[in-house]
């Protein structure tokens, strides 16, 4: 049994019972778990016999998870590995899916496991990589030139002091290899080993997760490709934990929800044909006890959406975005 099933345990989705309250309306049908994870909301919703999950991960680890309650809801449950961005891929849905569901955090299992090399606690080599994919941090942080680091940690990281952290790595590494605890040091000196409220080093190994993953892809297609294969009638629920996320999941639900002039003196321009009903215009965030449960959910925000429409063309969605994707493609002269 590996490590990852036995602490399945000490998983704690992030609010539970904010999504089941959103989805319980909809009645019994097919949802499609993006995250799957530790298959914390896929065994909260097969708790209804009437249900059945479609549950997809990138992690491998996920799918020794995905196999024992696969034994326990044969019928109602089957898993995929894939990264959620190919959720259009998936065959065989059926014709009563009811809502697609994304938890974008990663698990303190995830975190703690010294081969994915995610923490700044970490005493080895960088990885970083959640599964399906090649560049991995490690990689990145030692071939990557001081332009292309800056520009990760400015645009993926919103990290103020990517100028001095991306000289800084230039020219440790050309010294030695830079591991885990390396950049933690360079970036500790580079804020002058000021601590804040949180580690110096979030914001840098947030940056190079999502490049070393594409997240910024994963999302904006996850959600493009799950609108596609979605019902009218249905729902989309997002859960993010950082900034960057959480702009983009606003503007996919906001933009296409509502038509707004810039200016009442204006001529009305021709309407968009609107593609959401937001049940609710802000997000929803974790109580205060969940919070003191499991503190890692303090950051999480949920958003959700009705789709009411059919639309094939996302061009505004990808043109605003498109300085992140284009940060993602970077390659670097070795990577």
């Amino acid at each position: 049994m590996s490590a990852t099933i036995k602490l399945e345990k000490n998983h704690f989705p992030v609010l539970l019972d904010e999504l089941v309250s959103i989805i319980s309306p909809l009645y019994s049908g097919t949802f499609i778990d993006c995250t799957f994870g530790n298959g914390g909301y896929s065994k909260e919703i097969l708790k209804n016999k009437q249900n059945k999950v479609i549950a997809i991960d990138r992690d491998i680890d996920a799918i020794e998870v995905a196999k024992l309650l696969k034994k326990k809801h044969n019928k109602q449950f089957n898993f995929h590995h894939l990264k959620f961005s190919e959720v259009n891929k998936i065959e065989k849905i059926g014709d009563d899916l009811k809502g697609i569901i994304f938890d974008l955090g990663f698990s303190s299992i995830q975190v703690r496991d010294p081969n994915k090399g995610m923490s700044f606690y970490n005493q080895g080599k960088l990885d970083m990589r959640m599964g399906l994919n090649k560049t991995s941090a490690d990689e990145a942080i030692n071939n990557l030139s001081y332009s292309e680091l800056n520009n990760i940690f400015k645009f993926l990281g919103e990290e103020r002091k990517g100028k001095s952290i991306s000289k800084a790595i230039i020219n440790e590494r050309k010294k030695k290899l830079i591991n885990t605890p390396d950049l933690v040091k360079i970036v500790d000196y580079a804020k002058n080993f000021k601590r804040g409220k949180t580690h110096n080093s979030t914001q840098v190994f947030q940056a190079l997760r999502i490049y070393v993953n594409k997240e910024i892809h994963e999302l904006i297609y996850g959600l493009i490709n799950s609108f596609r294969i979605l019902p009218i009638g249905g729902i989309i629920a997002v859960v993010t934990f950082h900034s960057i996320e959480d702009k983009i999941v606003k503007f996919f639900f906001k933009h296409y929800s509502e038509n707004k002039n810039s200016s009442r003196y204006l001529p009305n321009v021709k309407k968009k044909e609107l593609l959401f009903k937001l049940p609710h215009k802000k997000f929803l965030l974790p109580t205060a006890d969940e919070i003191k449960k499991n503190p890692s959910s303090r950051s999480a925000k949920l958003r959700y959406a009705t789709k009411i429409n059919n639309n094939k063309n996302f061009q505004d969605f990808l043109i605003k975005f498109q300085h992140l994707l284009d940060i993602e493609k970077i390659k670097g002269k070795y990577v």
